[in-house]
């Protein structure tokens, strides 16, 4: 058994069908389905049930996927943390999603291009569900997201709750009236809500918030990103749940107002592979809380001990 019959068995076990699989390890499907037979022949199990539409895995097939993905993981890490170690290459690639950018990450990443010039920092915006497989495939090596996600191979460290808001058209009659809003007094609003896709994402935590409340809005209405969610509010389309970072883009057509329940937030997490201890990415981690206190930034308690 080689380390290629692993890729192709977690890519097909998490896609649930060949052909999906198939794109995605940039393959055709027939010499696939012959991999995937010969890891059967070889481990002498079925790991599919192929009479089943979408594909399951066998018991069998359950327990080896726990234990492959691992192995690929802690492979990913291994190459990694070796190059690090070695000196052949100083680069941090990060992975980030977009709303992200509205807050303090700018800031960050070029407070650490100033104080560690040596390393070849490359950014890529994706989603929270995207880097987690990004960080186990070694395409990148940090990631800045929203979603709280338990995977054994990735730590996570939750660097702050940031407050959700509600943006409204300039002149809206909620947007007038009392100082803070409740959730309930935006549900027979047309609420804009973002990311459309991939999913789960901080679409998600909006919907749960209302939907814990016992709440549904009249109307949603789900767009691609932040930037046209605001542009579709300016418009009068509807109003929309935001993080307060966004306080800083600055219109004249879109007010916002605070919400009255001190639970409504959305976490700003850090996530990197499990036994990453890399010095580029502790410094990092340093940096982002001086950078806080140097802001006067609220954040969560320090949760990184493990580091």
């Amino acid at each position: 058994m080689e380390l290629r019959h692993l890729r192709y068995f977690v890519a097909v076990a998490e896609e649930r069908n060949f052909t999906r699989a198939a794109q995605r390890l940039n393959m055709a499907q027939p010499p696939l389905s012959r991999q995937i037979q010969q890891l059967e022949e070889i481990l002498e199990v079925q790991l599919f049930q192929r009479d089943s539409r979408p594909l399951k895995l066998t018991e069998t097939g359950k327990f080896f996927y726990a234990h492959a993905v691992q192995l690929l993981a802690q492979t990913s890490e291994l190459e990694s943390m070796t190059r690090r170690v070695g000196n052949i290459e100083r680069s941090l690639s990060v992975g980030f999603v977009g709303s992200t950018l509205y807050g303090m990450l700018p800031k960050i990443i070029r407070r650490f291009r100033d104080e560690n010039t040596t390393v070849e920092l490359s950014l890529h915006e994706m989603s929270t569900m995207d880097q987690i497989r990004a960080l186990k495939d070694g395409q990148i090596d940090v990631g800045f997201g929203r979603i709280r996600h338990e995977d054994a191979n990735i730590r996570r460290v939750i660097l702050r709750e940031e407050k959700m808001i509600v943006a409204f058209p300039e002149g809206h009659a909620l947007s007038l009236g009392k100082p803070v809003l409740a959730l309930s007094d935006l549900v027979n609003e047309t609420l804009i809500i973002f990311p459309k896709a991939p999913r789960p994402s901080y679409a998600d935590q909006v919907l749960s918030a209302f939907a814990d409340r016992g709440l549904k809005p009249r109307r949603i209405y789900e767009v691609r990103e932040l930037q046209i969610a605001l542009g579709l509010v300016a418009a009068g389309e509807g109003i929309s749940v935001v993080p307060s970072s966004v306080y800083g883009l600055k219109r004249d057509d879109v007010s916002y107002k605070e919400l009255d329940d001190p639970t409504l937030v959305s976490p700003i997490i850090m996530s990197t592979r499990m036994l990453d201890e890399s010095p580029d990415l502790r410094e990092l981690l340093e940096l982002i809380y001086r950078l806080y206190e140097e802001e006067r930034v609220p954040y969560a308690p320090r949760n990184d001990a493990g580091r």
